[in-house]
């Protein structure tokens, strides 16, 4: 974050802006500006479109998130350490994190139709970068091919959708729904480990068929 005036200014926008989505909105940038008592040509000098406001907010509101690292080197650890790290800020921030995908829905939906036009795509891959770094051991003992689809499998599980679908569906409490997917996790890891396991090892060299028995001592030919 910038310092300074202009850092102070953004930091009231950004300040607002996730207030307000949390509250369940998902504002525009006018409308952040009139809550935070500032001129729309000021605040649009800080976020020129409602894009690029609510992306800054969700990075802002993950924070540490993103800079999350563990010092353990077994990837099923790591891995739990991720998701009981970041699942706690994820729900803290949930309406913030909502209000990122309906727009992100609704701007796929503009672009379906040919209406976007030149607005900033809300970019939502963050987790990516989190979950290769969290697997990564998992490739010196099942390879990079599976490592990947392992990388693949646990973004279904970590994310605003898994807790979406969790807790709108499911009905679960924010820990139950932590629980079951950290225990997801930890299925599908071991599923992996195993699977490479039994990969059937390369057979031995047969001899050849047509290879000729050595005649015995005085044999016809």
């Amino acid at each position: 974050m910038e310092k300074g005036p202009r850092g102070r200014m953004k930091r009231l926008m950004l300040d607002t802006a996730i207030r307000l989505m949390q509250q369940g909105g998902s504002p525009s940038v006018s409308e952040v500006a009139e809550a935070a008592q500032v001129s729309r040509a000021t605040a649009y000098r800080y976020f020129p479109s409602q894009a690029a406001m609510i992306q800054a907010a969700v990075d802002d509101a993950l924070g540490p998130v993103l800079d999350w690292t563990t010092v353990e080197r077994d990837a099923e650890k790591r891995v739990a350490d991720l998701f009981g790290f970041a699942y706690h800020r994820m729900q803290a921030f949930e309406a913030t994190h909502r209000a990122a995908l309906l727009l992100a829905l609704d701007q796929w939906q503009r672009r379906q139709a040919g209406t976007l036009g030149d607005e900033p795509r809300v970019v939502r891959g963050n987790r990516k970068g989190l979950l290769k770094a969290a697997v990564e051991p998992l490739a010196a003992e099942i390879g990079r091919p599976a490592t990947d689809r392992v990388t693949q499998a646990l973004s279904l599980l970590f994310g605003i959708e898994a807790i979406i679908i969790l807790k709108d569906i499911w009905g679960l409490s924010a820990k139950e729904a932590e629980d079951v997917a950290s225990w997801a996790a930890k299925a599908l890891i071991k599923t992996a480990v195993e699977e490479a396991g039994e990969e059937p090892a390369p057979e031995a060299p047969r001899e050849k068929k047509d290879q000729k028995k050595p005649r015995k001592k005085g044999a016809q030919a």
